[in-house]
């Protein structure tokens, strides 16, 4: 009792309560002053001193020193660990809380029954178990979930009734793939909730189970959440000087006054960036989850980016996995708001073109601090304050001149570097450029500076900061390099990625790949050019309008077209090459390349070129259009399909194609027309617009039947006839093939057959006609294996394994299904494998299995997602509902049914709306009978339209219900 107390008096009534309780003796206290009398003698023979027990007329009292006390040691630890998590140093704080959980050996004060100590038992118990909770939300933002499932697993064995544990179980639970065994933790602690207490579980944890259903985690929240702090703020400058009274004004309005969206604006090249980056620094402990950071191009050469590339970046920042991004703008912004709703982030939207732009990023909540710059004023935002930057002051300016070019120097010339301040307008990229050029030339003196800057020319008119131009800084650099970086410089204006490597400036400017480095070398060194990391170079937006000028000055249209017309082509060659090895048809021939050593050595790089190139790529479909190269501008597009298909970047795929159409239109070439059309339909395909895909699959059949193209109609005829069988429409599917295995015997191509034969047994497993598939199926294995095409063999053995299992053949459909995984996997076919895995799934709930069904149904709901297809995942969702149903977990998977009724119809997906209202009918028919049997009559009325076999088994269940 004294110990729980300590440096406070223990009246002796309470001692006399805990050792006694109810029934004291009459010499109770002549009993507590021996027990005192003993303790000080122990108390001696330890050592301790003879004042360490305090006698006092009201009781006792113990004097402890800091360290003394397990339980004084654990509070002020977890203390300092709740400081370092608050402030981002989750390491830190992990390593802190485990100390202070260390410090115990057991429950607190056990074997000792009195009632006053057993209260105060529980309530250091409390604290450890909330403090274990805090630990665990530390670790599994550091990722060590896998670490934590024995332990919390344990947790809750032994406290069921503790929420926050149970959902932290479920998080880790999902994180490392165990997705069936989390949602088993959510349906046993609902069971306990309801039998121990008569209520359902609370609304963070039953959001939480919603989550883990409708698949979200899979979308890239538990990782993303559970990661370290993000850091993707650009390196703040060590010499940044000035805009003191503006950083302490916009830090005291954040801090104290809480505005939590800045606007700040201003003129080219006034250090907005650089201010907003300082103030995001000089706040990011209030702030210490995530610092993001984009650049929106309002006000540069590119066009300003779309809000849907905009937060694609933000979530890939915060560690969502670029194809788990949703497709949709609205599922994008509802997942950036999800991850920012429990994080306190700094977000910096730079170079913002307009209002309208950002508005739509603008996080809810008042944990996030959002810092916006722009050279005009967002007077259309509706939250936010405006700062408005000036150029710096004179002092300022000169000051910010002498950090980089010597503070001795600029202090010995007073007048000459007011002169130059003057001269640069006071601007700090002009200030920043005219110092380095002093600091570069230690024999200068600053009035040779002065004097520079006096004579020069205004190369840049729209960028003017008092009496001069900003652009005769960057001309101080460019006129001191070498005249073929100079001209590297001029022509690197015109290619518009984000980065280029050094083949981009030996092909613009026809140099050995050499010299095209050392000129490279060269302009980083006069920083004109920024290696933002090693072998990969860029521009600034203000030097490359800089160089765009330069470039309409010394180059002639032609030379600056010819210069465009081998960058385009280069591209083109080398993503045609990579392309080849992963897609071996439909790809048109090139002419011979310009440079057949760079396109060869690039395109060794493979698929990590094109991962890297991919938004060059696009980049450059819109520069083709723009300069009147319609023949390279389908073609890139064309090139670049099969990254975006296959990476899901199914916006990029949209618009190129898009593009690629308009240029094939302008040119007439209706071929390059029908293949643009094509190939925009396979985005229709993914993103479930089945009657958009089949509008524009009819046009290039049209198209290629009157060119007499039959290779390309076989391929186009294939792809129609699998749009109309997902569109529910499987007589004409049929119809299509029947057509085409007569083009089929006249076809000089191979892959026409084998893509035929592919598309053809699809349809005949989805409507029902087993044998068939059977049969096309085994000829398009033959076939496979003939050509070396694993994607097609992995193709033909799944389907055969889907309609082996449909015939009974379990055995043998196992074993391929099996197989038919592991060639998907092999050759990245993410929609394939989410395929495989449905069925392996319901085979593992046809045998009464429905634990492992379910885990088999979320993988494949993650592959499903990671392809982008809108339908698979419907059609995943649907399936683990049942095997959700098959657990005895009828609410969860009625919701989850509920959930992709609503998906499916806004899809337009016939197929899986009936599948949805059959698991629906099957939740409810022993509750409620009358609304199961509604369900049942829809889900058969649209079974019937698509005529698919699984009518049988709701007329079954339509019997059953009477």
């Amino acid at each position: 009792m004294l110990l729980l107390r300590p440096g406070r008096v223990v009246p002796v009534e309470d001692l006399v309560d805990a050792v006694w309780e109810e029934r004291p003796p009459a010499t109770a206290r002549t009993q507590l002053q021996i027990c005192v009398s003993r303790l000080r003698q122990r108390f001696a023979a330890l050592g301790l001193p003879a004042d360490t027990i305090v006698t006092d007329p009201a009781g006792y009292g113990l004097r402890v020193e800091p360290d003394d006390l397990d339980a004084e040691t654990f509070a002020r630890t977890v203390e300092t660990a709740r400081a370092e998590a608050a402030t981002g140093r989750l390491t830190d704080a992990r390593h802190r809380f485990r100390a202070a959980l260390a410090l115990w050996r057991g429950p607190a004060l056990a074997g000792i029954p009195a009632q006053s100590v057993r209260r105060r038992a529980q309530a250091l118990d409390e604290q450890r178990l909330a403090v274990l909770e805090e630990c665990v939300d530390v670790e599994l933002r550091l990722r060590r979930a896998a670490d934590l499932v024995d332990e919390l697993t344990e947790a809750v064995d032994r406290n069921p009734l503790r929420e926050r544990l149970r959902g932290q179980l479920m998080l880790a639970l999902s994180t490392v793939g165990r997705h069936a065994d989390a949602l088993a933790v959510y349906r046993e602690g609902r069971r306990i909730y309801a039998e121990e207490l008569g209520i359902e579980p609370g609304a963070a944890l039953q959001e939480l189970h919603q989550r883990l259903l409708a698949g979200d985690l899979a979308l890239g929240g538990p990782e993303s959440r559970a990661g370290a702090p993000v850091r993707a703020l650009p390196r703040a400058i060590s010499d940044f000087t000035g805009r003191q009274q503006t950083v302490a004004r916009l830090v005291k309005e954040i801090e104290e006054e809480a505005i939590r969206v800045q606007l700040i604006d201003g003129m080219a090249g006034s250090g907005k960036t650089t201010l907003a980056v300082q103030v995001a620094g000089a706040v990011a402990d209030r702030f210490p989850d995530a610092q993001l950071f984009v650049d929106l191009h309002g006000h540069s050469e590119r066009s300003p980016v779309a809000t849907t590339a905009a937060v694609a970046t933000l979530l890939r920042q915060l560690g969502v996995p670029p194809e788990r991004v949703p497709i949709d703008l609205a599922d994008r912004l509802a997942m950036w708001r999800s991850e920012l709703a429990d994080r306190r982030a700094v977000v910096v939207l730079d170079n913002a073109a307009d209002a309208g732009q950002v508005a739509p990023l603008l996080p809810n909540g008042p944990d996030c601090l959002v810092l916006i710059t722009s050279r005009r004023r967002l007077v259309g935002l509706d939250s936010g304050r405006p700062s408005s930057l000036p150029v710096l002051e004179s002092d300022e300016a000169v000051d910010l001149l002498s950090r980089v070019a010597g503070v001795e120097r600029v202090t010995a010339e007073p007048e000459a570097a007011a002169e130059v301040a003057r001269r640069c307008g006071h601007l700090p990229l002009a200030l920043r450029l005219a110092g380095a050029r002093l600091a570069h030339r230690p024999r200068w003196r600053v009035a040779d500076l002065a004097e520079r800057l006096a004579g020069a020319s205004d190369p840049l008119a729209e960028l003017v900061a008092g009496e001069r131009s900003v652009a005769r800084a960057f001309a101080l650099s460019y006129e001191q390099v070498s005249p073929v970086a100079q001209r590297v410089f001029r022509l690197l204006a015109l290619h518009p990625g984000a980065h280029a490597d050094n083949r981009v400036p030996a092909v613009l400017a026809e140099l050995p790949l050499p010299e095209a480095q050392d000129a490279l070398d060269e302009l980083v060194d006069a920083h004109l050019v920024e290696e933002a990391e090693p072998g990969r170079y860029r521009l600034h937006d203000l030097i490359r309008e800089y160089a765009r000028m330069l470039g309409a000055q010394r180059e002639t249209a032609e030379e600056r077209r010819a210069a465009t017309a081998r960058l385009l082509d280069f591209h083109l060659h080398v993503a045609a090459t990579i392309v080849k090895s992963l897609e071996p048809v439909g790809l048109h021939p090139l002419p011979e390349p310009a440079r057949p050593d760079l396109v060869a050595a690039t395109a060794g790089l493979g698929r990590q070129w094109l991962e890297e190139n991919r938004p060059t790529l696009t980049a450059l479909v819109r520069l083709a259009e723009n300069e009147g190269f319609l023949r390279q501008c389908w073609q890139l597009a064309r090139v670049g399909w099969a990254m975006n298909f296959y990476g899901g970047h199914l916006d990029d795929l949209v618009e190129t194609h898009q593009i690629g159409l308009r240029a094939a239109g302008r040119l007439g070439d209706d071929e390059a027309v029908a293949t643009m059309f094509n190939y925009l339909a396979s985005a229709d395909y993914r993103r479930g617009r089945f009657a958009d895909a089949v509008r524009r699959m009819e046009v290039a059949v049209g198209i290629y039947r009157r060119l007499g193209r039959l290779d390309e109609l076989g391929r186009a005829l294939g792809n129609l006839g699998t749009a109309y069988g997902v569109d529910g429409r499987p007589r004409q599917a049929i119809e299509v093939f029947e057509s085409l295995a007569v083009l089929t015997r006249r076809l000089v191509d191979p892959t026409a057959l084998i893509n035929w034969l592919n598309n053809l047994s699809f349809t005949l497993v989805g409507i029902g006609r087993y044998d068939e598939a059977v049969r096309m199926s085994r000829n398009q294995m033959v076939l496979a294996r003939q050509l070396g095409n694993l994607r097609q063999l992995g193709n033909a053995i799944g389907h055969l394994g889907m309609a082996r299992r449909q015939r009974g053949e379990r055995g043998p459909a196992r074993r391929l299904l099996g197989a038919g995984l592991g060639l998907k996997r092999r050759v990245g076919n993410r929609y394939g494998e989410g395929e495989l895995l449905n069925e392996l799934g319901v085979m593992e709930r046809e045998d009464g299995r429905p634990e492992p069904a379910a885990g088999l149904h979320w993988e494949a709901l993650v592959a499903m997602t990671d392809a982008g297809d809108m339908v698979g995942q419907c059609a995943s969702r649907n399936l683990l509902a049942r095997a959700i149903l098959d657990q005895g977990d009828v609410a969860s998977a009625l919701d989850l049914h509920r959930r992709v009724l609503s998906d499916a119809t806004r899809l337009s997906a016939r197929y899986e709306q009936a599948r949805a209202l059959d698991g629906m009918a099957r939740c409810l028919r022993h509750t409620d009978a009358d609304q199961a049997r509604r369900y049942a009559v829809r889900a058969l009325a649209l079974f019937r339209q698509v005529e698919t076999p699984d009518q049988r088994d709701t007329e079954k269940l339509l019997a059953e219900l009477g």
